[in-house]
């Protein structure tokens, strides 16, 4: 039997090292003149390169301002807006804007204004105003018959104060509206000289404190008996001068004080005036049309002499010592005046100091 020994081989009889096996890889790998292929990249990673540059390249160029037209789909360039700008552009939107043209073509369509009348509210005059202006009352009394309960407006009682209505409404006035307008008086009084026609003022005493039964004229012909109820509320309508005397009217009926005093007022009043000096070349047609008073030109007037010293003046108006102011401007000065008319009503024989009622058949 013999015998092997394993020994180290000699240097002579040394054989190669065999390396690992290599694994067989796809062709590509074993052609090293190739450079190693990537791997291929995720699909978000590889397409945000491509989109920045598409940003970047499709990013239009600043173009410059000048007159003449751009092509079909060529805009010029312009800076983005900031949030402060677009804020302000959403809450404001430009009329010329395409978004505020298209909101407004959407809306329903509305007939014109000039089509569909809407009366305002506050353009409407008041009820006591209307009736006023149609002669029913004064403004005090329609507020006291509303109060009352005495109006109607399209067959609707109102009771409100302040309620404003159609010019052309109806109203209707009950029957004790009229019967307690019927208790109205107005009273005329010659007033004489000393007597304020207003209130008390600079220690003259008011013409209504000689409106009392001692003082009534005892050839009153209106047949209305004297009642303490006839002095509340009578008022003056129209002036006299203290230095004045003639026809005054007092009066509880808001229609009569409307009819003289009212701005709107056409009513005559005729005076009797004694003058001293000397009037001027045209002083007479200057006292007929002419003159003014503070900066207002006065209406037309009717003056002629009645004799020697005394001037006969037909007035539409009363401003304050009007025929005094007036006579001075011509060279004269009054020593007297008294009013002998009121529209159709004349003084008569009605002695200074006493006073007696309208009739009810009189108007002015």
């Amino acid at each position: 039997m013999s015998t092997i020994k394993l020994n180290k081989p000699s240097a002579g009889d040394e054989q190669p090292k065999r390396s690992k096996p290599v694994r067989r890889g796809p062709a590509t790998l074993r052609d090293r003149t190739q450079p190693p292929p990537k791997a291929a990249p995720k699909r978000a990673e590889a397409e945000a390169p491509v989109a920045k540059q598409k940003k970047h390249t499709e990013k239009p160029a600043r173009q410059e301002r000048s007159g003449r037209d751009y092509k079909a789909g060529d805009k010029p360039y312009a800076r983005k807006e900031s949030y402060k700008e677009s804020r302000h552009r959403s809450e404001y939107p430009d009329k010329r804007s395409e978004q505020h043209t298209d909101n407004r073509e959407r809306r329903p369509f509305t007939a014109p204004s000039r089509l569909v009348h809407t009366p305002d509210p506050d353009a409407q005059p008041r009820l006591s105003k209307v009736m006023a202006d149609r002669g029913l009352c004064s403004r005090r009394e329609a507020d006291d018959w509303i109060v009352n309960g005495w109006v109607k407006v399209n067959g609707e009682i109102v009771e409100t104060l302040g309620t404003r209505i159609d010019p052309d409404a109806e109203i209707i006035i009950s029957a004790y509206a009229k019967e307690h307008q019927a208790e109205t008086v107005t009273i005329l009084l010659h007033k004489p000289v000393g007597y304020v026609s207003g209130q008390a003022e600079d220690g003259y005493e008011p013409a209504v404190v000689l409106c009392n039964p001692d003082n009534q004229w005892s050839e009153d012909a209106s047949g209305i008996s004297f009642k303490r109820g006839h002095l509340r509320g009578l008022a003056p309508a129209g002036r006299l001068d203290i230095d004045s005397t003639g026809l005054l009217v007092l009066t509880q009926d808001g229609r009569v004080a409307r009819k003289l005093i009212g701005d709107d007022s056409n009513v005559e009043k005729e005076y009797l005036v004694r003058v001293e000096g000397q009037l001027s070349a045209n002083g007479l047609a200057l006292l007929n049309h002419g003159l003014s008073l503070d900066g207002v030109q006065l209406r037309p007037a009717k003056v002629s002499w009645q004799n020697e010293d005394q001037l006969r003046f037909v007035l539409r108006e009363g401003r304050k010592r009007q025929i005094r102011r007036m006579c001075e401007l011509v060279g004269l000065h009054v020593v007297g005046l008294k009013r002998i008319r009121i529209g159709s009503i004349n003084l008569g024989k009605l002695p200074p100091g006493q006073w007696r009622y309208l009739g009810a058949h009189e108007r002015f």
